[in-house]
This record gives C-alpha cells, structure tokens and sequence, in this order.
C-alpha cells in the first residue's frame, strides 16, 4: 500500500481553467493533496483545452476528485461555501472582477472559512490598468520579451511551441500557497482560537520576465537596445 503524500493533509479546491491553473493545482494533487476540482457544465462549453476524455484534461487534472457546479446560479455557489468550510487553500483563475460578480472572493469566502489561503492567478495582477484583460500563454510569451529571443536573427519574434509560460508559473504559484499551507509557524497561526488565511495573486508574465533577465541585463548593461 502506498504511503500517503507529503500534502495529504491538505484539501485544495480547484477553480482553474485553461494551463497555468490546473498545472499549478496539479502539483499539489500529485504531493497527495485531497483536491476537488470544480468542472463547469456541460452547456457552458469545455474546460479550456479539450474534451474531458481527452490526454490533455486526464494530464492536467490527475489525481483529483471533481463535481460540476454551475457558479452561476446562486445552488451551485452554495455547494461551493459548503466545501469551502472544510478547504485549506482555494486556486481560481477568472479574471478578478469574475469573481467577484459570482461572489466567490475572497473577502465573501473568507468570511465563511478564515484560515482559507486562496490563491489567484490571471494575466496582469489582481489590480493596475490591465487587470480586467485575459491572459493566455502566448499574451506572457510576447509582452515578457521570450518571443524576442527565439526564431533566427532577423526574422522577428516566434512563440516557443511549448506552452512556457503556463508551464513555468505553477513553481512561482504552487510553491508560496504550499509553503503557507505546510510551514511549521503558519500551521501553528491556523490552529490558534482566530486563524487567519490570506489572498495572493500574482501576474503571470513575471516567471518570462525572470526568464530573460540575461538577455535584458545584455541590453541595458551596455546602455543599448
């Protein structure tokens, strides 16, 4: 019999669509996590790469246990409080006012569960002008400078095939909310008579701005562009 993950003690609730969410949350799964993966229904189209049956959705979403709720209607968003009551960390990916019209922010589900540590990713912050624009992987390839330095010399900027900026920002996500959730001094905070949770929402371009740091250095060191 295997023995259980490093995470098991944990239960994570999965809102994410798409690549960078679900990889994200998937890390957490494979460490043995109890993860609930909330799918949308079946009218309100696929999860974002695919059918469900696809190798691309059982890859993304392995390891986890999944109901569809339809966050739209205030029964669905009713089972989600309930599951809220009993989670340690919450992953959602809409874009920021999304959620708040569904009422499934923060402040709302952290009234319910107060050591909730609920994470947010989307593609340029949870404020500032371009809060409110979706981001998807070739948007964080082009603005974070990766597609400047791939392709041949002269022939403009090419997107890397692999989906790197989805790929590379679940480490930069996965790895703080873990950290929150397992670390000896923020357990010890959550089991005190008034445990406290937090919210964190990084943008996504940030792991291809750390990407190509070399080549910006390269640029500006000298005093050339």
């Amino acid at each position: 019999m295997a023995s259980p993950g490093a995470l098991s003690h944990l239960r994570v609730i999965d809102l994410t669509r798409v690549r960078a969410g679900p990889t994200c949350v998937k890390q957490f799964a494979d460490w043995g996590a109890d993860v609930i993966k909330v799918e949308m229904p079946v009218s309100e189209g696929e999860d974002g790469f695919g059918p469900r049956e696809g190798s691309d959705f059982q890859n993304l979403h392995r390891n986890k246990r999944s109901l569809t709720l339809n966050l739209k209607d205030a029964r669905g968003v009713d089972v989600l409080a309930r599951l809220v009551r009993s989670a340690d960390v919450l992953v959602e990916n809409f874009r920021p006012d999304v959620k708040h019209k569904l009422k499934i922010d923060y402040e709302t589900l952290a009234a319910i569960n107060p050591k909730l540590i609920y994470a947010s990713i989307s593609g340029f912050g949870q404020d500032g002008p371009y809060r409110e624009r979706a981001g998807f992987d070739q948007v964080a390839q082009g603005m974070g400078g990766l597609m400047w330095v791939t392709g041949l010399e002269g022939q403009g900027p090419v997107r890397a095939l692999l989906p790197l900026a989805g790929c590379t920002f679940a480490p930069f996500r996965t790895n703080p909310a873990r950290r929150k959730a397992i670390d000896p001094d923020v357990r010890r905070q959550r089991l005190r008579k008034a445990p406290r949770g937090r919210h964190d929402g990084p943008f996504r371009g940030g792991e291809e701005l750390a990407a190509v740091t070399r080549h910006a250095a390269g640029c500006l060191v000298p005093a050339h562009v």
